[in-house]
């Protein structure tokens, strides 16, 4: 499963990791050894005892990398800089077993910003996965939503799954589908 590009690590301290493709949360104990295969979007995917485990950003340390700080904004930004931020923090959200953002592979329908009756920024997405029945579905919709409550003055985040319409490779975009081989 690990190639000559893999990286070995060892975990210097337990960390709780999600088992790829099921979604299952578990413990790593420190001094466990493994193989990163993948360090996109700050999460990684790690090769142990036969299986892949994703690790959080703000886990990194427990494999000896540096821990993913949260975005920022000017204090003078606009809304359309919030809403690129969105979009920016979305494309940090990579399939774990594809190395490529749910943007580009088209998983995302619609992000839109609004602002609720208390005048706090509410975000709603909508979103699919490559495969309905998809283990990690949850644990990409958590983080999507974990990303985007990362952006400033966003108060509250709302991600719904959806198979309407089922996606399809036509849904890729074009850098999505040059990096998969599938142009």
């Amino acid at each position: 499963m690990f190639s000559h590009t893999s990286q070995p690590c060892t975990f210097e301290r337990d960390c709780e990791v999600v088992m790829i493709p099921l979604g299952d949360v578990v413990t790593i104990p420190a001094g466990t050894v493994g193989y990163i295969t993948q360090s996109l979007g700050g999460s990684f995917t790690v090769f142990v005892d036969g299986n892949l485990f994703r690790i959080a950003g703000v886990d990194a340390d427990a494999i000896g990398k540096q821990r993913v700080m949260p975005p920022s904004l000017p204090d003078d930004a606009t809304e359309e800089d919030v809403e690129r931020l969105l979009w920016d923090q979305m494309k940090t959200v990579y399939d774990p077993e594809i190395p490529v953002n749910i943007v580009d592979l088209g998983l995302v329908y619609r992000c839109e910003m609004r602002v609720d009756d208390k005048g706090d920024r509410v975000v709603d997405v909508e979103m699919t996965l490559t495969a309905p029945g998809c283990g990690m579905g949850d644990i990409l919709v958590d983080d999507v939503k974990a990303k985007l409550e990362l952006v400033p003055t966003i108060s509250q985040v709302n991600v719904e799954l959806t198979f309407d319409p089922p996606w399809n490779h036509s849904m890729m975009s074009e850098v999505a589908r040059l990096e998969t081989g599938m142009f």
